[in-house]
């Protein structure tokens, strides 16, 4: 199976040359894991339209900067990583820090959960942050 990544923006505020690199940085996280992608799509869209999907499918009533929904099949990660861009520039400003730094920690925090990490304990959190700095510092290398 041949990995397919697929970026949409339906906000379509960032720039093409975001996505420069992110398949690869992608298919080399989940390699390094033991793991191989399959189709995975990424989509970049508003707070009102992910808390719809929030609300449909999760049936959770709060904004929130992620929803990755998991269809891993035969050792391929695969499935839909959903971004609010209004809640990653929210979040940058929090953290103090770039609106790129914090987009591309959030994609490999959605990727990390597609290979198995969760983040509901304090030491499942401290995991994947390790995890996110050590795959973050791979792409800016």
């Amino acid at each position: 199976m041949e990995s397919v990544i697929s970026f949409n923006d339906q906000t379509l505020s960032l720039p093409s040359s975001f996505f420069n690199n992110l398949r690869e940085w992608i298919i080399s996280t989940a390699k390094f894991e033991g793991y191989r992608v399959g189709e995975l799509i990424i989509t970049f869209c508003s707070d009102p339209e992910l808390h719809k999907i929030n609300l449909e499918y999760l049936h959770h009533d709060t904004f929130t900067d992620i929803i990755t929904f998991d269809y891993f099949t035969d050792g391929y990660i695969s499935g839909e990583i959903y971004i609010s861009l209004d809640r990653i520039k929210e979040n940058a400003t929090k953290f103090k820090k770039s609106l790129d730094n914090e987009l591309l920690r959030i994609i490999i925090h959605g990727v990390l959960h597609l290979l198995g990490y969760e983040d509901k304990t304090h030491d499942q959190k401290n995991v994947m942050d390790s995890k996110e700095d050590y795959y973050l510092s791979l792409l800016n290398k």
